[in-house]
């Protein structure tokens, strides 16, 4: 077997000399008239991998940008949260459409009633935080804070049967 593959193959009759010509000149053809195209094709896709490299390294960016933020919430949290006791009076609140409940002291749910407390999301809890921290909270991601509704009075509708029956402030549902 010392002879070429085209030998090899003549000899073993897979190939007749019309196919082994025909091969040849297919190969010459396409080393030597196709460079230009073939540059073309290679700046193309040279582009298009600089353009996937670019998207790639923005993701990577805007994921490293969401951690710190999320650690930067995490400390605010963290360091400036209020203790909420050994509390019995149940606060309720909405959290995303869901009612949510926490037990605090009466002091808090005072607070928590006048709107001088807020509640922001550390992962499944909630910890009290004053309203300045809250404000911080609410600036990085909006979706953390829950700012109570202060009791504020509402005008009562002009045929409401109900609008010479006022509800307590300290009721507790």
């Amino acid at each position: 077997m010392a002879g070429s593959l085209k030998d090899q193959l003549l000899k073993a009759g897979l190939v007749n000399t019309k196919q082994v010509k025909k091969a040849a000149h297919e190969k010459r053809k396409g080393q030597g008239g196709g460079s230009a195209p073939d540059t073309g094709a290679a700046q193309r896709a040279q582009a298009e991998k600089a353009a996937r490299d670019r998207e790639l390294n923005r993701q990577r960016q805007e994921e490293a940008e969401r951690k710190a933020n999320a650690a930067a919430i995490r400390q605010l949290i963290e360091s400036n949260r209020i203790d909420k006791g050994e509390g019995d009076i149940p606060y309720n609140f909405t959290d995303g459409g869901k009612i949510s409940r926490i037990y605090v002291t009466s002091e808090l749910h005072a607070q928590l009633v006048k709107g001088t407390l807020c509640l922001a999301k550390l992962g499944a809890r909630h910890e009290l935080v004053r309203p300045d921290v809250a404000e911080k909270i609410r600036a990085r991601d909006p979706s953390r804070v829950i700012i109570p509704a202060a009791a504020a009075p509402e005008a009562p509708a002009a045929d409401d049967p109900y609008a010479a029956y006022q509800v307590p402030d300290d009721l507790i549902w």
